[in-house]
Order: structure tokens, then sequence, then C-alpha cells
């Protein structure tokens, strides 16, 4: 995977899109370091017909080719931007927790202002998407065994971990499975029943509770193998703060180019 200090050309002119960078393709965004990878554009099935009703029908998203976090946000990117630390577990690089949907995009909102970097949550299709490499994992976030993929209570102390010690998936991401749910942009709806067939978020249905997908720390045993599946959904208040929950950012092409702020 190539490594890129500032972003390269992905627009030339108006509406002429060169090809996009190879999948898993790597940016570090100069102004604060945070790394992200490219998640290709491309089509693949969103949902599980084996699992809840929450995760029904199984249908085909198309998403438009992004950037995504790299790893979760971390304590010490959250604090960087927000000038606090509001975890539980504490540790620069273990993943920020105790931090609600609101505060995510009040995040992402600061670091836009801070950087000029147009930062976002992905929406839920998005996320599923990158989690499944476009379809290259079936099951999890990965390939193998998922104490390999996840952070859970089989293999932690029932606490959040530092990212980026467990195997990626195809395309480099870490910890989608476990440490921290993650919070998206969609509200919560019952079932995928005329969900957005474009890869953008869902913003009609029940608003007060978001979308978090992944998984956490406190899944145990018996069920963890359960809770970590690509497919599997949460939700909360947008308003809750829990040490279980955290976040992922993500950039929207075309993003043309980062250049170091003055």
């Amino acid at each position: 995977m190539k490594s890129l200090l500032c972003l390269f050309l992905l627009v030339l002119g108006v509406g002429q899109v060169l090809a996009e960078p190879a999948a898993g393709t790597i940016l570090k965004e100069p102004n604060t370091g945070m790394e992200f990878v490219w998640v290709p554009s491309g089509c693949s099935n969103m949902g599980s017909n084996d699992g809840e009703t929450f995760e029904k029908p199984v249908h085909l998203v198309c998403v438009k080719g992004f950037w995504l976090g790299k790893y979760e946000v971390t304590q010490k990117q959250y604090q960087r931007i927000m000038g606090i630390n509001p975890s539980d577990f504490i540790g620069p690089d273990h993943p920020v927790d105790q931090v609600s949907w609101d505060d995510a995009v009040v995040y992402t909102l600061a670091y836009r202002k801070l950087t000029g970097v147009p930062m976002r949550l992905p929406s839920e299709a998005e996320w599923e998407y990158a989690c499944r490499a476009g379809g290259l994992h079936e099951k999890y976030c990965g390939d193998g065994n998922p104490a390999d993929l996840a952070w859970t209570g089989s293999n932690t102390d029932y606490s959040t971990s530092p990212v980026g010690k467990l195997h990626p998936n195809a395309w480099g991401l870490y910890d989608m499975s476990g440490n921290v749910w993650e919070w998206v942009q969609d509200c919560w709806n019952l079932n995928y029943i005329d969900a957005p067939h474009d890869g953008s978020a869902w913003l009609t249905g029940n608003c007060n509770r978001r979308v978090a997908r992944g998984g956490a720390w406190d899944v145990n045993d018996v069920n963890g193998d359960h809770l970590v599946r690509a497919a599997k959904r949460g939700r909360g208040d947008h308003r809750y703060r829990l040490n279980v929950v955290g976040f992922r950012v993500a950039i929207g092409a075309p993003v043309v180019t980062f250049l170091p702020r003055q």
C-alpha cells in the first residue's frame, strides 16, 4: 500500500475524475497525522438473512469511493481537537469512549474548522461496505478467527485496547469489529426496507436514535461471535455517552488536495 503525505489530485478541472487510488491506499493528513484508507467505488450486498430482523432484507448498495479512518479515533486524536478526554479507559492510543453521537459530530466539525478537511461520520452503508472490503469478507470485518480481528471479552480484561494491534481486513482497516461500537450518520430504522441503495446515509426514521456498528469490548465468550459479525447493528440515543461506544471518521470524495495550513 502506498503512503501519501499529501493527497494527490483526484479531480482535474470540473467533473473530470482521474483514476481512483488502489484499494487500501493510505493517506496521512498532515495537520494531525491521522491516517485514512481509500475505500474504492463499488457495489456489494448489505445485511444478513441469518441474523436479526434489523439486518433484513439483504440489499445491494453501490458506494462512491471515499477515505475512511484506518483506526477508530483515539483519545490522543480526540483530545488534540477538543481539548478534553472523556474516556473511561485511559490510554492515548485507545479509542476514545464516552462520546455521544452528538459529540462525534461536533468533533468532525471542529476538525473541519481547524484543518479545512471535510471530515464526517461514514454512512451505515459505507461502514458495512468497507468492513466487508466490498464483499471480500462474508461474516466478519476480516478473515479468520474473530479473536484475531476483534477485542472482546474473550481476549481483554473487559476494557478497550490500543488500536491497530489485531489483524486488519483486506483493505487495511483495523478494529472495525470489537473494541468500541462506532457511530455512523444514520437514523435508526427497524429494517432495511426503503433503505438507500446509493451508499448515502438514511436520514429519516427515528433520528433521536442513531446507528452504531462493529460491537465492543464487553461482548462475552458466549455470544461474542454473534455480536461482532459484519452485519450486526446497534443503536443508541444521540445524547448517550457510554464506555462501549466511540467512532471512526470519513472524508468523502472528491477531496482533491490536502495542504498543510500555515
